[in-house]
């Protein structure tokens, strides 16, 4: 693989991840919408999508991650680091859509404290994909050093201990009565996929 192709790989891994990202806001609304109108049947098709939408998401992530650690530090990282950007401490965490998605997670979390029984099964399979997603995520984060080194936006974290923190106040959001967040913490095993 050339450095190009790998360039292009996560440039375009990543864009992918953002449209699932916007997808999943949508899906979010509408869940909303549903569980306030009554219409249990249609909530849980949202959080069964919005499911399948966090598997696709991971997928996506892995893509990102298909090509060689030297590669990545000579060719991915520096794209990420001034003066190819303008922060010093550059995330994804920056992107309009991963804000809104956490406002839009924010403003429903009550629903998930009192969502009906029926709707139980769906939102157990939201939750683990999220976890699959977590999992893909630090997976590509070790393969390129993460769990050494620290990351662009905490240097002294490693990347994979931040997504740790990050797995753990999410999972507060979406899982807020603690339902399937059992086990330690502050790891998720690829087992979990």
């Amino acid at each position: 693989m050339t450095n190009v192709e790998a360039i292009e790989i996560w440039k375009k891994s990543h864009w992918t991840f953002s449209v699932y990202i916007q997808c999943l806001i949508i899906c979010l609304g509408r869940f909303q919408m549903e569980i306030e109108d009554g219409n249990i049947n249609g909530a849980g098709i949202e959080l069964e999508t919005a499911a399948e939408l966090m598997l696709a998401s991971a997928a996506a992530m892995e893509l990102a991650g298909i090509f060689t650690r030297h590669i990545f530090e000579e060719n991915i990282r520096p794209m990420m680091m001034p003066p190819n950007v303008r922060s010093e401490d550059f995330s994804g965490l920056m992107h309009w859509d991963h804000t809104y998605l956490m406002t839009v997670l924010k403003k429903i979390q009550p629903l998930y404290k009192t969502l009906p029984a029926s709707l139980q099964p769906q939102h157990n399979k939201f939750i683990s994909a999220y976890k699959v997603v977590c999992a893909s995520h630090k997976a590509v984060c070790q393969k390129f050093g993460g769990d050494e080194a620290g990351s662009l936006r905490a240097p002294q974290h490693t990347a994979v201990d931040m997504l740790d923190k990050f797995e753990q106040n999410r999972l507060r959001l979406i899982d807020p009565n603690g339902q399937l967040a059992g086990g330690c913490p502050f790891h998720v095993s690829k087992s979990s996929k």
